[in-house]
């Protein structure tokens, strides 16, 4: 796998989520909390990884994870994702995360980016391959 270059303006792609940020998503020093964007990245991975296994999918890992620039409340932060690999089992997303400044001003800033690997589960729990369906 090679490494992404980075990215200099926002995706023109449709994002897996768009969500502003409230203040009820804010940390001890007034930013939105990690958790929460991290939080947001898992979904929008599930997202992603539900275009090529339809049933159960669990998270493995989260690799790469780089905050950049802080998110604040009003953001309107966008989600977008990428499948970068689909093995036997396992489903890797590449997600970027932008964020539009103040309820969608014109500054838009690319602020977490992330790789999560996702896992095609059955009701068992037990890794079953990528788009098998029973």
């Amino acid at each position: 796998m090679t490494e992404p270059q980075p990215l200099v303006q926002p995706p023109t792609d449709i994002p897996a989520i768009r969500r502003v940020m409230m203040p009820r998503d804010t940390n001890a020093v007034g930013t939105i909390f990690g958790g929460v964007i991290l939080s947001e990245i898992d979904l929008a991975a599930a997202i992603e990884a539900h275009k090529h296994h339809p049933k159960r999918v669990v998270t493995v890992s989260m690799d790469k994870i780089d905050f950049k620039a802080p998110v604040f409340v009003g953001d309107l932060v966008s989600f977008h994702t990428r499948t970068e690999r689909i093995g036997r089992t396992s489903i890797t997303v590449r997600v970027d995360v932008w964020s539009q400044q103040r309820f969608g001003g014109a500054d838009t800033v690319h602020v977490t980016e992330a790789t999560v690997t996702m896992v095609a589960v059955d009701d068992a729990m037990r890794p079953v391959p990528v788009g098998q369906l029973d």
